[in-house]
């Protein structure tokens, strides 16, 4: 059977707020310039920011760029930030840190969002302006050119039997065309990860490096409801070689609600740590517990985060298509932002293709557009010098003293030089490549959950609202079915069903006889990309299952 092939100018991989921002740019030149420009967009989630998670803090500098009246429009930005908390965690304490102005943590100005419903509003500004969405489409696959540009991408088949027959409802994929694609996956896109080998996009720069970050909302006691209160928290429950933090945001929503959560960065040591676990455990520090309790619990969600900054941005343009937003890695990591750069991002790689689309006398070398000039021009914007400024703070927490010496060097060389030190520090290496075999490391015992405050992971689970078909082929796939329990069990005691969030890999042991295997519950996973970033193997890959399938957040 012959694949659909639909013909546009500009395809948009990906229907979050840098491709969203993307297209809608696009639509507004076409026009101002009295022009027609087909631009299509596919999404992986059943609607528009169903597969959205983030804390989120939004700086509207984007938006501001984007809609000058986005309040007229009715943006989702309810809650301005009203007190800014910082604070490091003892086992029993909090010492409060002042937040001096011009630090990367001040938060005035900033509005607390929900950023899925943020990224649906964009979703229905895009159509307004004419911009093809098609929600539960996943791009399974980059097409190209004889001459080697990217000519578009195709979603994948659906109808597939696990075994790989297909059923009485089995379709062909459809094939979208254009001039130019634009891969707006967020962090640690499946095809971005294919472009980067096709077009060595990485060889001049850092390896990237993550974070997962897990997250829960929940309505709490109005009596403890502070609307605008942000806080962020490092230290306890992880020691001082362990990145990571806590944040806890106060939103107004009508309704006493606060979104809370926990970022641990992927380049941790001890496999036997456990990200969801130690996000359990912090909640019942005494200076969050009193919070929480006598509230609901009403989502759960969980994905993985660009940490590498600066030194971690790949190349961004090749022949016929180009990568936005999150997807090569634009996240300000001390700010523990990324929506404003996303956006500011597909703006300008707007700008940059509607000037070749238009122009007459333009002489490409391939049929693909090679769009050079949206990488000369981010690297002239705000976006370069933001990250520029930051380049060195992620990367002085790998000193002696870890995140304490990560907050020193900030006090120092960020407060009074601005991110002017004439040199810039390296990552270590690949985050998979930091885990320690286990019998070098100490197991972690972790309390049972309380089922009030903290919880089991399959019960949080089933409030991400995460659903695939259950019967086709997996998409968490192995490239050698030996190593999880040669390997990652014999050495390091099996780090995969510690670090998902999701519970989507189970050791069990085998039905006859001694021994283990690894066992995948696939229907569990919620895209956040853990396993394919921190498998210390890399023989777990993660490819777009069914459209539609995956988590069904609500404004996460």
């Amino acid at each position: 059977m012959e694949r659909f092939a639909e013909e546009a100018d500009v395809v948009v991989v990906g229907g979050g707020p840098a491709g969203l921002s993307a297209a809608i740019r696009l639509k507004q030149l076409a026009a101002e310039h009295s022009k027609e420009i087909r631009v299509c967009l596919v999404e992986k989630a059943s609607q528009i920011g169903a597969h959205t998670l983030s804390g989120a803090c939004l700086e509207p500098r984007s938006l501001e760029e984007l809609f000058p009246d986005w309040k007229e429009r009715g943006a989702p930005l309810n809650t301005p930030v009203t007190e800014d908390k910082f604070g490091i965690l003892t086992k029993k304490s909090r010492i409060p840190v002042p937040i001096l102005p011009g630090l990367p943590m001040v938060n005035h100005g900033n509005y607390i969002v929900r950023l899925g419903h943020f990224v649906s509003w964009l979703g229905e500004q895009a159509e307004a302006l004419g911009v093809e969405i098609y929600p539960g489409y996943a791009a399974a696959e980059v097409l190209f050119h004889e001459d080697g540009s990217v000519k578009g991408i195709a979603t994948n088949d659906v109808g597939i039997q696990k075994d790989g027959a297909p059923k009485a409802t089995f379709e062909r994929g459809l094939e979208l065309h254009a001039k130019v694609t634009v891969f707006a996956e967020g962090c640690h896109g499946h095809l971005a990860k294919q472009l980067y080998k096709k077009y060595n996009l990485r060889e001049k720069c850092q390896p990237q490096s993550y974070g997962i970050g897990l997250k829960e909302l929940w309505t709490i006691d109005e009596k403890k409801w502070k609307p605008g209160r942000v806080e962020h928290t490092v230290g306890w429950p992880l020691d001082r070689h362990t990145y990571g933090g806590s944040f806890l945001y106060h939103l107004n929503e009508g309704e006493p609600l606060v979104a809370l959560g926990f970022v641990v960065g992927l380049d941790y040591q001890n496999p036997y740590l456990n990200p969801f676990r130690e996000f359990q455990r912090w909640k019942h520090h005494p200076s969050v517990q009193p919070t929480l309790e006598g509230g609901t619990r009403i989502a759960y969600g969980a994905r993985a985060l660009n940490e590498g900054g600066f030194q971690s941005i790949p190349k961004l343009t090749f022949p016929g298509g180009l990568l936005i937003g999150c997807s090569p890695g634009l996240m300000n990591v001390p700010k523990i932002k990324g929506t404003h750069t996303a956006m500011k991002s597909g703006m300008l790689a707007s700008e940059a293709i509607f000037s070749q689309l238009i122009n007459e006398n333009l002489q490409s070398k391939t049929i693909g557009l090679d769009v050079q000039e949206y990488e000369e021009n981010l690297k002239k914007s705000w976006v370069w010098k933001e990250l520029y400024a930051v380049r060195n703070i992620r990367p002085s927490c790998h000193s002696i003293l870890g995140v304490y010496g990560g907050m020193i060097y900030t006090g120092i060389f960020y407060w009074i030089l601005r991110g002017m030190e004439p040199w810039t520090l390296k990552h270590p290496g690949p985050d998979f490549a930091q885990l320690k075999p286990a019998k070098d490391c100490t197991p972690i015992e972790y309390p049972k959950p309380d089922g009030k405050i903290s919880f089991d992971l399959l019960s949080s689970v089933a409030l991400s609202g995460t659903n695939h078909e259950h019967d086709q082929p997996a998409h968490l796939t192995l490239k050698d079915d030996s190593i999880p329990v040669s390997r990652n069990l014999a050495v390091f005691d099996g780090p995969e069903q510690r670090f998902c969030p999701a519970g989507v890999y189970e050791y069990i042991p085998l039905e006859s006889g001694d021994g283990s295997r690894l066992q995948i519950n696939a229907q569990n996973c919620v895209h956040c990309k853990t396993c394919d970033i921190k498998d210390p193997s890399q023989n777990i890959n993660w490819v777009v299952p069914e459209g539609g399938g995956g988590p069904a957040y609500n404004g996460m």
